[in-house]
């Protein structure tokens, strides 16, 4: 997958990061580490600049958060409690668990959307949450835009750290990452398999 992702960033430039990073919210696991860590070695050698990438990486990290906020906002919780109680054993979680997530939101209010954006298995599902809870629009993008600037320029950095210091940089980025995307895929199969409804 990294060569994948290398080539594309390469022959798209940033319209290419931007969309790579729209379908790392939608599709997963096309994990931004993989997308901005390889950005920060094409920064590191030279072939792309730094701001554009930055802008056309958190463009996208918003656009995308923004779809999953949509449907949430649109689909509200009266049409999703059937889903869940339909889908539950695939989706690892029962109505209690959306209602407990929502409470946790509203508890602790929007900064919940910024601070997520810092964890890899929830920055993209607080979307969610705060779709359901029909969060103001143009707070929801704020929030999101600044912590994805904030977590996309963390990634940049340390991709151009290794860049400068291993040639080999890019495929260490790919294997890294596509070694947690499979940690991800069988711990979910775990939940799968071991899920019980606590009715």
């Amino acid at each position: 997958m990294d060569e994948w992702v290398i080539r594309l960033i390469e022959g798209g430039g940033y319209w290419g990061i931007a969309f790579l990073m729209v379908l790392e919210n939608l599709v997963p696991p096309i994990p931004s580490e993989l997308i901005m860590g390889v950005a920060g070695v094409a920064l590191a050698r030279g072939t792309m600049a730094f701001t554009p990438v930055l802008l056309a990486g958190t463009a996208g990290c918003t656009l995308g958060n923004y779809i999953l906020f949509l449907i949430a906002d649109r689909l509200g919780y009266e049409r999703l409690k059937p889903l869940v109680d339909r889908w539950g054993r695939w989706l690892t979680m029962e109505w209690h668990d959306v209602e407990r997530a929502g409470k946790f939101f509203r508890r602790h209010g929007h900064w919940v959307v910024f601070v997520m954006r810092f964890m890899p298995m929830f920055r993209t599902m607080i979307s969610v949450p705060a779709g359901l809870s029909h969060m103001k629009h143009v707070r929801f993008l704020l929030y999101t835009a600044a912590g994805a600037a904030v977590w996309n320029t963390l990634l940049l950095m340390g991709g151009q750290w290794l860049g400068r210091r291993f040639s080999e940089a890019a495929a260490w980025i790919g294997w890294v990452t596509l070694a947690l995307a499979a940690a991800t895929v069988a711990w979910y199969l775990w939940r799968v398999i071991s899920w019980k409804p606590t009715r």
